[in-house]
């Protein structure tokens, strides 16, 4: 089962980067650089992983990190710490990326589910 995920940095040029070096066919990359691009991205398809770059302004992660999970009951987020730079950005991306390779989240009958379904 093919995972999309969404990869969010600062620049286009990092994560366009990190996308073109990791080959992982289980997964369908997207790229984006603000939260219009999460908007979009969720509008057009479900997403399973979300991964921000540490370049991303507090404010932005914290909106992101609203709208997916306004967005999204199955999405995870994943963030990139500061202190490594764009040129951890691909490293981290990679070790996320396997580390969730055989993760499916089961529903529970104990979920809260918090998302707003698409209008």
């Amino acid at each position: 089962m093919t995972k999309r995920v969404l990869l969010l940095g600062l620049t286009a040029a990092v994560v366009d980067d990190a996308k073109q070096q990791l080959h992982l066919p289980e997964l369908e990359l997207l790229a984006g650089n603000s939260v219009d691009d999460v908007r979009a991205a969720f509008s057009q398809a479900d997403i399973n992983h979300v991964i921000m770059g540490g370049g991303l302004d507090l404010e932005t992660r914290l909106e992101i990190v609203r709208l997916v999970f306004q967005s999204s009951d199955l999405a995870t987020i994943h963030m990139k710490d500061q202190r490594s730079g764009p040129e951890g950005f691909l490293p981290f991306v990679r070790s996320v990326a396997v580390g969730l390779a055989d993760y499916v989240p089961e529903l529970s009958p104990n979920a809260r589910l918090r998302a707003q379904p698409p209008t």
